[in-house]
């Protein structure tokens, strides 16, 4: 890929891969506090859970399934859905780990065949996998806004979840149409003028005066909260991408360092990275080591080419994953996933 020649290709790229990049950096630190993560992987510079390969989780995997039904269907907000609903229970058979439980009761009702499949739950499901459809449509504002709702509404009803997922689609859009030296605040302000919601606005004003008076990351990070909760998540990231937006490595450092959701923190956060710095403003060495199997940076880099591809009215093969090689590494690593989840249980 030549960033040079096709600047939205590397954009689209940089949101898959820097939502990797976040997944699989925070992972092993997921529900762990600050003080344990500080004992156990400061500094927060490579990865940790199996040696030094990175893993996906449930982040990247639903945000390649949302490019991949983009890429079907992108003129229809519908049948995007439709083929975002199929796809998302096909992936839930293959066992993945992580899955937030309202993302869970959602592939129960799509298999029961419930028209209306998303769950009143304001988790991060629908926020962390939003970032592609803002930087796909970075530039189509109404596709962006309708395609975000339809998509998110497919396992989260919530309006707290709904304007979450809207804000990180319309902060991805900012910067991916913007150059990698402009103001973040004012991407942050845009995106923040599609939030209605009181909790969810207010939540993110919080973050931006926490950031503008010069607050630390720990008294950042008890104002906003780490939970798996999308207001606390939506707030956070935000006070991280503005802090150190101009250095993904430390910004996912500081945002996975601080404790609680930390993979779907740091996802959110490296898909903003990748939108504004584009695929070679990440740390290659890092990606390169990410699992190169299913929803891996080669498939990633697939769908963002094929992103591209449909934009300009070309023909694309809409890649694909392996079920079957999806199904075997789950349960390979299944194991080496329970293995950290006790090992939270030791004090030490």
């Amino acid at each position: 890929m030549n960033e040079a020649t096709d600047p939205i290709e590397a954009r689209l790229a940089g949101t898959l891969l820097g939502t990797a990049l976040g997944d699989a950096l925070g992972l092993p630190c997921e529900g762990l506090s600050v003080a344990a993560i500080a004992r156990r992987f400061s500094p927060v510079d490579r990865f940790r859970l199996l040696g030094r390969t990175g893993f996906v989780s449930d982040d990247t995997e639903q945000s390649a399934l949302v490019a991949q039904s983009l890429a079907r269907h992108p003129d229809d907000p519908a049948a995007c859905a439709r083929a975002f609903r199929r796809s998302l229970l096909g992936w839930a058979c293959r066992l993945p780990w992580g899955v937030g439980l309202g993302t869970l009761r959602a592939c129960g009702r799509i298999a029961l065949g419930l028209r209306r499949s998303g769950v009143m739950s304001a988790g991060n499901g629908a926020a962390m996998r939003a970032a592609i459809v803002g930087t796909f449509f970075h530039d189509r504002p109404r596709e962006r806004a309708t395609f975000g709702r339809a998509l998110a509404e497919v396992t989260h009803r919530d309006p707290r979840a709904i304007e979450g997922a809207l804000y990180v689609a319309e902060l991805a859009a900012a910067c991916a149409s913007q150059p990698a030296g402009f103001s973040r605040s004012a991407a942050v302000d845009r995106a923040r003028a599609v939030v209605s919601h009181p909790e969810v606005a207010a939540a993110i004003d919080r973050a931006i005066s926490l950031e503008r008076t010069g607050a630390p990351l720990a008294e950042a990070a008890g104002a906003c909260g780490t939970s798996g909760y999308v207001v606390c998540t939506a707030s956070f990231a935000t006070f991280c991408f503005l802090r150190h937006g101009d250095d993904p490595p430390r910004a996912l450092g500081a945002a996975i360092g601080a404790g609680g959701d930390t993979d779907s923190i740091a996802a959110i956060l490296g898909a903003w990275l990748g939108a504004l710095h584009g695929e070679m403003g990440l740390p290659g060495h890092l990606i390169d080591r990410i699992h190169d199997g299913p929803f891996g940076p080669t498939h990633l880099r697939a769908l963002a080419s094929g992103l591209a591809a449909v934009r300009d009215g070309r023909p694309v093969t809409v890649p694909t994953y392996s079920p079957t090689a999806a199904l075997a590494r789950n349960l390979a690593l299944y194991p080496v996933v329970l293995g950290h989840g006790l090992r939270r249980l030791v004090p030490f």
